[in-house]
This record gives structure tokens, C-alpha cells and sequence, in this order.
């Protein structure tokens, strides 16, 4: 049964068809534990299947921090990794390895780095505050930084990446320079991140269910496919999110002259 009020390091909350997350450790810098992996695990597997849910928030609680990574406190650090049996805590974080495909905008309140990037990396776009910072401090104390690249080569050029990765915890991009990178789409003062992304969301939320969630899906298949295999399988995805009622519904709200008033970014 998913029951919000058992949570312990996560807040749960739907609004009109908006699910928001947010990662509830503020005096831990919202860094995660593997009760806190559970927690969103359990939130992911929720949202996939309730209708309710339509697009999905994901923050940190406070000013300071989204997500500072790994609590070292609660998970082991220091251990001899077994390459073919050690499963990384981190992993269980984001909505695509939980198979969500429900839209996912991270709204970063503040700093976000190393294992942060599980959850950021498979979001389908980010808005930060302007106080917000990213970096990987991985080398700087002694491990590989090697899932979290992998998550964010498509994001970021690659010198870019290599550059935050090489030099750990000696170096943060500011938000204003993630957005010149492509890792956030925008940039806002930190009282108004959670109203603009929520405004965000609910306007996702709006519109066709079926037509969004399968866009999303083709947005990563795109990722991760070529070219050709994409067009080739783009019939598919078209099938898959495509009726005759919405489509009918869209050309009504055409025909009426009708026009929404856009925001311009």
C-alpha cells in the first residue's frame, strides 16, 4: 500500500495532477540514505501506475541543498568493490531505472553533486535557483566517478564533464554557467523556483496524458538509438500515443479560433 505519512526522508504531495518529491534531510544537505533510496523507489513505482499522476516534481527541502549525494554515515564507503557483484545504492534513484516514464522536472534549490546526478540525470529537464551549484567530488576523495558521467554525457559537452569530473570537489559550475551547458534550462531567484517550476508542470499536466508520456518515451529512446533507428520506430511510438478522441479534441480546440497565450522564455 503506498501510504506518504510512512515516509521518513521524502515528502509526497499531489496537486492537480502534479506529484512533488522532495528530499527531506536539510540537515544532512538532503544527502541520501538507503532509506531514503527505498523511499523514492517505492514514489517511482507509485507514479508509474496512477493515472492521478501526471507529470512529477523532484527537489530538496530548504535553501542550501537538493542533494549532496551518499550519506557516508549510513552507507559503507571504503570497501573493495567487487565489479561483478557490488549494486550501487545510487542506482534505485531515478525515474527511468524505476521504468516511469511520467514527465520529471527537477527544480535544484541549491547544491547538487556526486550521487545527486542519479536522480538529475534522468529527469527530463532542470530548473535551478540562482544560488544553485554543481559539482562531483568523487576523485577528490578517492573513488572513480563513473555512473554519474555516464548519466550526464548526453547533457553536457564532453570537455565540460570531464573538466567538473577531473577536478572534484576543487571546482562548481554556477547555475548561470549550467544553463550555458545545456545541464539546466533555466534559471530563477530562489523564491520563485518552486512556483515556476510547478506552473511548469501543471501546464505538462494539462494536455493529453497518453501524448505526453509516450513523447517522453521517444525523447530518450531518441538518446539512445540512431537516427535511422529512430525514424524507423517512429510509427510505433506514433501508434503508441496516438487516439482518434484526442486528436478529435485537439482539432476542436483548433478550430475554435481559440489560441493559448504563450510564455516566453
Amino acid at each position: 500500500m503506498f501510504d506518504p505519512e510512512a515516509f521518513t526522508t521524502i515528502t509526497y504531495s499531489l496537486d492537480h495532477g502534479v506529484a512533488t518529491v522532495a528530499l527531506n534531510r536539510p540537515e544532512a544537505l538532503n544527502a541520501f540514505t538507503s532509506k531514503m533510496c527505498d523511499e523514492i523507489a517505492t514514489v517511482w513505482r507509485h507514479a508509474r501506475l496512477d493515472p492521478e499522476v501526471r507529470c512529477v516534481i523532484v527537489t530538496g527541502t530548504g535553501t542550501k541543498a537538493f542533494c549532496t549525494g551518499i550519506d557516508r554515515g549510513d552507507i559503507p564507503i571504503g570497501q573493495e568493490y567487487d565489479g561483478l557483484t557490488y549494486d550501487d545504492p545510487g542506482r534505485s534513484l531515478g525515474a527511468r531505472q524505476n521504468h516511469c516514464w511520467k514527465p520529471v522536472i527537477a527544480a535544484v534549490n541549491g547544491m547538487a553533486c556526486g550521487g545527486a546526478f542519479y536522480l538529475l540525470g534522468e529527469v527530463d529537464f532542470i530548473v535551478a535557483a540562482e544560488h544553485a551549484t554543481f559539482f562531483d567530488p568523487h576523485v577528490t576523495y578517492g573513488q572513480a566517478a563513473v555512473h554519474e558521467p555516464a548519466l550526464l554525457h548526453h547533457r553536457m559537452p564532453f570537455g565540460d564533464l570531464a573538466r567538473m569530473m577531473l577536478l572534484g570537489a576543487h571546482e562548481r559550475l554556477s547555475a548561470a554557467q549550467a544553463q550555458r551547458l545545456g545541464l539546466v534550462t533555466e534559471v530563477v531567484p530562489g523564491d520563485e523556483l518552486q512556483a515556476t517550476v510547478a506552473a511548469l508542470a501543471r501546464t505538462i499536466a494539462s494536455q493529453p496524458a497518453l501524448a505526453v508520456q509516450t513523447t517522453v518515451r521517444a525523447l530518450w529512446a531518441a538518446r539512445e538509438l540512431s537516427r535511422s533507428q529512430m525514424i524507423g520506430a517512429g510509427n510505433s511510438f506514433l501508434a503508441l500515443g496516438t487516439r482518434t478522441g484526442q486528436m478529435a479534441e485537439g482539432q476542436e480546440l483548433f478550430s475554435s479560433g481559440t489560441r493559448l497565450t504563450p510564455r516566453v522564455r
